[in-house]
């Protein structure tokens, strides 16, 4: 493991990026950004073009290791270059952004109020080449829907059998339970996640740490063990569909948690801005989510 990377993940003030649309959320990312669908006549056209937003995005003077902390990248994004430097080696070398890397395949159809991630058999494969190209830590993501004890189980014990065997190739595991931000028993969700997380982190070996990316609670500093236990490199929240105005001042509720935002990043910029415009817009952005995730 890179230590100033660890350092930089564990301490530093800041957010995480989530540069990780794939290719089921590609389409609607570039409509937000001003490109339409029609623009692309297959998906390699369409992954070039979201990899041009990403590119713009990762130059733009104020996305800098002083305020994004790391940043999470789709696969295909790691597998390209920025400028002829391959991605993930482009976001420490020349922005000093910790790299980390999105590997799950999507979502399994909907069990016990649960959406487990689906399975992956070339994990392993993915992983080593994954460090290879430099990269710290990892993403993966499953959903909650219902405050179902035995669904809720299910998805924390998967998520913890893949963070193994991340821990494994020397990465660090980013663990994603989301829970749907609309659901009417999102509390009581919270709680029973809550509980089980902790099960899971207090029988990981001694030495090992992993980091919590989780929806913004109702109730506010509810994941404030987590922030506090040894095993925990960081919690980070999601936006889960909030403004950033919103998603930004429930943040600033939760003491310890910093942001890892995608959609909420993103909101405002265009393909049609020029790039004084577009510059301007991410500063803004950059800048309020920064505060948000100090302001403790």
């Amino acid at each position: 493991m890179n230590e100033k990377m660890a350092a930089q993940a564990a301490n530093k003030d800041g957010f995480i990026a989530a540069l990780d649309q794939s290719g089921g959320s590609t389409p609607k990312a570039l409509r937000l950004y001003g490109v339409e669908e029609g623009s692309w006549s297959n998906e390699a056209e369409m992954f070039d073009l979201i990899h041009q937003m990403r590119a713009r995005i990762i130059k733009s003077p104020a996305f800098t290791g002083d305020k994004v902390m790391g940043a999470i990248l789709f696969e295909q994004t790691m597998d390209r270059d920025i400028d002829g430097t391959p991605t993930a080696q482009y976001l420490w070398e020349k922005r000093g952004v910790v790299p980390f890397l999105k590997i799950d395949k999507g979502l399994a159809p909907a069990a016990d109020g649960v959406q487990l991630m689906k399975p992956m058999p070339e994990l392993d494969a993915l992983l080593k080449r994954a460090v290879a190209k430099g990269i710290f830590g990892t993403k993966e993501r499953s959903v909650v829907d219902a405050a179902n004890p035995k669904g809720i189980a299910a998805i924390v014990a998967q998520q913890f059998e893949v963070g193994a065997q991340v821990l494994s190739h020397g990465l660090v595991p980013i663990i994603e339970p989301e829970v749907t931000i609309s659901i009417a028993d999102k509390a009581e969700a919270e709680e029973i996640l809550l509980a089980e997380i902790l099960k899971h982190l207090d029988k990981l070996p001694a030495g090992q740490q992993v980091m919590l990316k989780l929806t913004l609670p109702t109730k506010a500093n509810l994941y404030k063990p987590l922030v506090d236990h040894p095993k925990v490199m960081r919690v980070v929240a999601l936006s889960g569909g909030y403004s950033r105005d919103e998603a930004n001042k429930k943040l600033m509720e939760n003491d310890g948690v910093i942001a890892s935002f995608s959609r909420a990043l993103t909101e405002g910029l265009s393909a049609k801005q020029n790039d004084a415009e577009f510059n301007a817009v991410l500063a803004s952005a950059i800048d309020s989510i920064f505060e948000a995730s100090r302001a403790r």
